[in-house]
């Protein structure tokens, strides 16, 4: 019980605090409220896991109700967008409701507010009552129409909801005090005149309530707990109890529980809008295809991108629930879906910048199909056949005519295992008019036994199946594209945010069904898109092996004293710099330790295999120092090192160790 309480949000000491003080657990009752105006995005999946967590954690039923008060936003098309994604997220609701559900009883209520004198009729202009509120320093002042009388103000008010008048003319304001220091209690609106048709109650009101006096009345009457809201809505919480206290008292006998409203900071990630209205113009715009643009940050758009329920879950409870707002970077959130994706997909070879190897000492007509581990991470997986022949892809950038030591792929003399198949030498290259590279000339060796350094993965050409490659990059450049306020956050799109090529795979993948994923070795994770047909697949990069994005980011310049000249420090070296990363290592926070991580993969560039090879015999309690040379030796394997029995020793002790992180790091390979 007391490992329970530790792990206690600040919310959940509200709720249990609430039960010791006497609150029944049966009258637990939570709600998820969309407005229908836009698709959900990854900001909401705080707010989603928040509620539908605590209806998990304590039994309590949870609603899915849309708050759908602004007809001129609002479509079915949204409805049933947020109702898809909660329920792949794997949320199930209790109830399916509507603010609209509620329309008559809450003007029943307001007429009530009429009659006792809290609500009147105002008839000014728009332009005037903002005028009239006054600002944060300066005091409101009271609307000529604030003394009208109870028959007046029932009379417009019954005849505004008839239709008699057009929209602008007249509003229902609340009677509170234009002399609050919170501005939002200066009389605030209620209901609005609009003549327009809504989704769900057609032509049936020409007046909508308010949110401010819709959201906590239908918490209200649907006897909702706690209301759970994001910081931004904390200004509102006077106004939410003024509204609940009123209306307490005419249904207190039929609705014995008033709400409690309590707010979470919103989750703010790096490189991305959270905006709706935004998200919208860059649909409208045609910046990005839909709502469901896998660049997008909506879970749609997550989903087709190839993110997983599990992934999006998981992230939330590493960002937890947080009193004060602050910003997530993405990378923690890309991180997650590799991290669950490594466990589930399937390991399969693709080329997508090819050049052609010959095997002139293979035969011509000879084809063979090779046996082909599935997933190492999941031994349920099986094997399958990959079919080897005597011409075949491998990337571009897996060949040089002349590289130095630390090239660990294939060079002219030099040797690679091709993944499943044989070792291969590089002879000679055929070049075109421009003295590109059409054809590296190689001869295999059948004896597998050769310990070499590097690995590539490769695809037969006679074999092959082509595919449509949608590589994603972050939409924005900029780590936060909305906050300059003398920018338009357009300016800060990334042009480069899609790339389309022509992949070469091997043939098992020729039957791949929409939402298949897999892991594309050496490359990334993909999945089948929404746009794949039989004979013409198209696949999308979810994400990278790892964080390419970190090394990318412009470093801060320091302008002061650049003409002071600075004493000469000799350069450390790449290995050097890992191992004290290594020795703090697990002592950061984990948002700190993915920074961490990204520089290591870096420094790995200038790392040899002999430099690190020293350090697996690291003692046991120096669990950082073995987590930094594992990120490091990962590089070196992802850039073609040939896996040897020291680095598999090493991993293997790595992966029946204490430490979790190192565990983890291990059980990537």
């Amino acid at each position: 019980m007391s490992e329970e309480k530790k792990a206690l949000n600040f919310i959940e000491h509200i709720i249990e605090e609430d039960l010791a003080n006497g609150l029944s657990k049966d009258k637990l009752r939570f709600r998820f409220p969309p407005e229908p105006n836009g698709y959900l995005h990854i900001g909401h999946t705080k707010a989603i896991g928040i509620s539908f967590g605590l209806g998990e954690t304590y039994n309590a039923p949870v609603n899915l109700r849309f708050d759908d008060t602004n007809p001129a936003k609002e479509e079915q098309e949204y409805v049933d967008a947020i109702k898809k994604d909660i329920a792949w997220l794997g949320y199930q609701w209790e109830n399916e409701l509507y603010s609209s559900d509620y329309f008559q009883k809450l003007y029943d209520w307001a007429v009530q507010m009429i009659k006792d004198g809290k609500a009147y009729v105002d008839s000014q202009t728009s332009e005037d009552i903002a005028q009239q509120k006054g600002t944060p320093t300066q005091v409101g002042t009271n609307s000529p129409y604030r003394s009208r009388s109870i028959e007046e103000n029932l009379d417009l008010f019954q005849r505004m909801k008839a239709g008699e008048f057009p929209a602008g003319t007249h509003i229902l304001r609340a009677k509170i005090d234009m002399e609050s220091p919170n501005m939002l209690m200066r009389d605030p609106m209620m209901y609005r005149i609009m003549h327009t048709e809504h989704h769900r109650t057609g032509n049936d009101w020409c007046i909508y309530p308010m949110y401010d006096w819709t959201h906590g009345e239908s918490d209200y009457i649907e006897q909702i707990s706690h209301s759970l809201c994001s910081l931004e809505f904390k200004p509102h919480r006077e106004l939410y109890n003024w509204f609940r206290d009123h209306i307490y008292d005419y249904a207190k006998d039929a609705l014995p529980l008033p709400p409690k409203q309590r707010e979470f900071a919103r989750l703010n990630l790096s490189y991305t809008i959270m905006s709706k209205r935004k998200l919208l113009r860059l649909v409208e715009e045609g910046i990005v295809s839909g709502w469901d643009d896998p660049r997008m940050p909506t879970i749609s758009g997550l989903r087709r991108r190839g993110y997983t329920p599990n992934s999006i879950r998981k992230f939330i409870d590493k960002v937890g629930v947080a009193k004060r707002e602050n910003v997530i970077d993405v990378s923690l959130l890309e991180f997650c879906i590799r991290e669950d994706l490594n466990k589930s997909a399937n390991r399969v070879m693709a080329v997508l910048d090819p050049v052609k190897v010959v095997i002139t000492n293979y035969p011509e007509d000879k084809e063979e199909w090779l046996e082909a581990e599935n997933n190492q991470e999941d031994d349920s997986a099986g094997f399958r056949k990959v079919p080897f022949s005597r011409e075949i892809y491998i990337e571009k950038e897996d060949f040089k005519e002349e590289a130095g030591a630390k090239f660990f792929r294939l060079q002219i003399g030099g040797e690679v295992r091709l993944k499943n198949a044989y070792i291969i030498k590089a002879n000679s290259v055929v070049k075109d008019e421009n003295g590109d590279i059409t054809e590296i000339h190689c001869t295999y060796d059948e004896d597998t036994s050769k310990k070499v350094k590097g690995t590539l993965h490769w695809v037969s050409i006679k074999h092959a199946i082509t595919a449509e490659i949608r590589e994603y990059d972050r939409l924005f450049m900029h780590e936060s594209p909305d906050s300059d306020k003398d920018k338009d956050f357009m300016e800060y799109v990334n042009p480069k945010s899609l790339t389309i090529k022509t992949g070469y795979l091997e043939p098992s993948l020729a039957d791949v069904e929409v939402g298949e994923q897999f892991q594309f070795q050496r490359l990334g994770y993909f999945n089948v898109d929404d746009d794949s047909k039989p004979g013409k697949l198209v696949f999308n990069k979810t994400v990278g092996l790892r964080d390419s994005w970190a090394k990318q980011k412009p470093k801060p310049q320091n302008t002061q004293n650049q003409n002071i000249p600075k004493p000469q420090q000799q350069k450390r070296s790449a290995i050097s710099v890992i191992q004290q990363f290594g020795k703090k290592y697990t002592n950061l926070p984990e948002e700190k330790q993915l920074k961490v991580k990204s520089e290591i993969q870096e420094l790995a560039k200038d790392v040899a295999y002999d430099e690190l090879e020293p350090l697996f015999g690291t003692a046991v309690k120096k669990a950082g120092t073995r987590i930094a040379v594992l990120i490091a030796l990962k590089e070196l394997l992802k850039n073609g090192l040939e896996q040897n029995e020291a680095i598999t020793e090493f991993i293997d002790k790595a992966k029946e160790d204490k430490n979790d992180v190192l565990v983890a790091e291990a059980s990537d390979i």
